[in-house]
């Protein structure tokens, strides 16, 4: 089989491979829809998980199964099925005890394209069939369908870890897809205001439409400035970082209300450290708790997200932008991702 891989750090390219082994309890999938991910493009440009030598790309897919373990229940040849990105070993301690995104170690829930190939192939091997993947709705969307894969449960997630409650001011940092998917979840939650901070029109007409009450765009002056004239003074209860850097993490406790909680679910792919303010801060004693997560992954939160979509209530097919046909396409889009054009929220490719 072919598949688009990273060949080292800077560098990827089609690699020939022999197709996956099936274990008794997992399934193998062909692609039929796929998606790029800011994360590939750390992963390969800023050697953000270290170096990697001819491993095939991608967390992002809708795949059919081709193959099933033994020991498979739920799932056969032919079946079309949502793949989450992040796949955990569920009988793991780790899992057991509430983090599965962490089973095996720190982050290693997250297999595909960190441990093991990626999904940018012919085929891709899925473990834990029955408990990381889940049907594909009848009529659904294939790019929500691909979107469900890591774009809407990690923007759920920052919802989840800064625990947004009824009537919450929430600014949510980062307005590309994963920041979108969080200001959605943020209004489905129960946010009162919601101050969406990014510059890019399409990405803000899309906030809006989320559920966003308001844009902050930091073009036009520091984010922190314009958050606290907005709540008078006060800031905000709750915040989502969903992008920038390291440093903005000392914006975000600037803004913060005391006893207020950060949810991080942004991918921080360079440098060493990250700075808070100290007296901001509280000078360590202001309650004001980051917490940055994983996504938890596997069939139960496909499943849980996909209703939302069946239902209505969200629409992540809005984020795709760019629409590709053909395995060979994915090069291009995630050279999309890599450049960002002011266009782009987020690329598809279709595979049939």
């Amino acid at each position: 089989m072919k598949g688009f891989a990273m060949l080292k750090i800077g560098a990827t390219g089609w690699v020939e491979k022999e197709k996956p082994a099936c274990g008794p309890l997992d399934a193998i999938c062909r692609p039929i829809a796929l998606a790029p991910c800011t994360s590939d493009v750390h992963t390969v440009w800023a050697g953000a998980i270290g170096d990697r030598k001819d491993m095939i790309l991608g967390h992002e897919a809708v795949g059919e199964v081709v193959e099933v373990g033994a020991y498979v229940k739920d799932f056969k040849p032919g079946d079309k099925v949502l793949v989450s990105a992040i796949t955990p070993d569920w009988g793991a301690l780790a899992s057991q005890g509430g983090y599965a995104m962490h089973s095996g170690g720190m982050l290693a829930g997250w297999k595909f394209s960190n441990f093991k190939d990626g999904v940018f192939g012919e085929y891709f091997h899925v473990n834990e069939a029955d408990a990381n993947l889940a049907l594909l709705p009848e009529g659904m969307d294939l790019g929500a369908a691909c979107m469900i894969s890591d774009m809407v449960p990690t923007g759920f997630h920052g919802a989840e870890l800064a625990d947004i409650q009824y009537g919450d001011n929430v600014a949510v940092i980062g307005i590309g897809p994963v920041g979108l998917m969080s200001v959605a979840a943020a209004a489905i939650r129960g946010a009162a205001n919601i101050y969406a901070v990014g510059s890019r029109k399409n990405c803000a007409d899309l906030a809006l439409d989320f559920g966003a009450t308001k844009i902050v765009n930091y073009r036009e002056g520091d984010i922190v400035e314009q958050i606290m004239e907005l709540t008078r003074g006060e800031g905000v209860e709750k915040i989502i970082v969903a992008g920038g850097d390291n440093d903005t993490f000392d914006q975000a406790i600037r803004m913060l209300k005391p006893g207020g909680k950060i949810g991080n679910v942004n991918y921080l792919g360079e440098g060493d450290t990250i700075k808070i303010p100290r007296v901001e801060w509280g000078c360590g004693m202001g309650h004001k708790q980051i917490v940055g997560g994983l996504m938890p992954g596997g069939r139960y939160r496909s499943e849980m997200l996909a209703r939302l979509v069946t239902a209505g209530r969200i629409h992540p097919e809005k984020l795709i932008t760019h629409k590709f046909n053909g395995l060979e396409n994915v090069e291009p889009a995630l050279m999309l991702m890599k450049d960002k054009p002011r266009d782009l929220i987020k690329p598809l490719v279709i595979i049939d």
